[in-house]
């Protein structure tokens, strides 16, 4: 629920475990899209990738509400970092946060956001940290922006005339209400296809180009939003299977034969997904997170199992206590004995 605690406007409400919008509330700040670990969310006017590599290039080591984003909070802690090592240096202008009507709600998430990046950043010994400033950069072509989110609804309203194709689109972003969404087999096959994030490629680019830190430091976890490590349970371990098919971005795997469970904390989003559906908790987050894992990331096995035929069925099952039958039969047992009172 990231996305719906972030938006300063509240035009993200979670209906069925999925995010409706309200299009006529949103005023575009991004703030979503920068909190999203998996990239689900866009606008359709700013993409955090692009930016990247424009800013890179760019002499300037201002990030603008007025120049080049359409709001400081648009960029997520991998982006402020990466950028933060390749611009050496990094400076949020918040000098128009105060005339801003989202302007006090967008800082407090901020503030702490560029706190744990300038955690980060001193953890692997960076000489450039991100820093606000009250610069109050304007144009003088462009008008102070005073409203927002009149100022999108304007925007939107004069592209139906040149977009007469996506009107539908243009209809939504007009309409004060909620646009609910819904999940169909595209989607599916979308969320089986195991995807690293853009924003994680960035991250890794940037590393890449930057000096390693003298010794790998084990940092607070809590500090770092955007990865983890994690524990495992081997007692609480059903071998359901469930925690690595979830995984959206392949950070847990298995092999064939589905006998081990391993965990690549660089690929990890810390999503959260994986602990939600463990009705055992047996995988956990760490509280430390050791930055080796940023320079010289490494596979870790963290269960192995035994694998075998059900006595039952004759399927092929994994586990870790060496049970006889498979997890499927097993529960039919238990609804069967359930249903004639047997289990009492």
């Amino acid at each position: 629920m990231l996305c719906a605690e972030v938006c300063p406007t509240n035009a993200i409400a979670i209906v069925d475990r999925l995010p409706s919008i309200n299009q006529a509330s949103c005023v575009g700040c991004a703030g979503c899209v920068a909190s999203c670990p998996t990239e689900a969310l866009g606008l359709d006017d700013f993409n955090p990738t692009d930016f990247f590599f424009n800013f890179v290039s760019d002499e300037s080591s201002l990030v603008s509400c007025q120049k080049n984003v359409p709001c400081i909070a648009a960029l997520g802690s991998e982006h402020l970092i990466a950028l933060c090592g390749m611009k050496k240096g990094l400076t949020l202008d918040i000098g128009h946060c105060g005339e801003c009507s989202i302007g006090e709600a967008v800082m407090s998430d901020l503030r702490m956001r560029v706190e744990n990046v300038n955690y980060a950043l001193e953890a692997i010994e960076s000489e450039y940290f991100v820093e606000f400033v009250e610069e109050k950069y304007s144009e003088n072509e462009k008008a102070d922006e005073k409203d927002r989110r009149d100022f999108f609804k304007t925007f939107h309203l004069k592209k139906i005339g040149s977009y007469k194709a996506n009107f539908e689109r243009e209809v939504q972003l007009s309409t004060d209400e909620f646009i609910s969404h819904s999940i169909d087999t595209s989607h599916i096959k979308d969320m089986r296809m195991k995807k690293i994030t853009d924003r994680r490629k960035v991250f890794f680019t940037a590393l890449k180009r930057l000096d390693k830190p003298s010794i790998y430091h084990v940092v607070d976890g809590e500090r770092i939003t955007f990865t983890s490590q994690k524990l495992m349970d081997e007692t609480k371990c059903t071998a359901c299977e469930m925690c690595y098919r979830v995984c959206p971005t392949g950070a847990l795997t298995s092999d064939m034969r589905n006998s081990k469970i391993d965990f690549d904390p660089f690929l990890c989003v810390k999503c959260h997904l994986c602990h939600d559906v463990c009705e055992s908790d047996a995988i956990t987050l760490s509280t430390s997170y050791n930055l080796k894992e940023w320079y010289e990331p490494k596979v870790q096995n963290m269960i192995t199992y035994s694998v075998r035929r059900c006595d039952e069925c004759d399927a092929t099952f994994s586990s870790v206590s060496g049970d006889k039958i498979c997890r499927r039969c097993r529960l039919e047992e238990e609804e069967a004995l359930e249903l004639w009172g047997l289990n009492r």
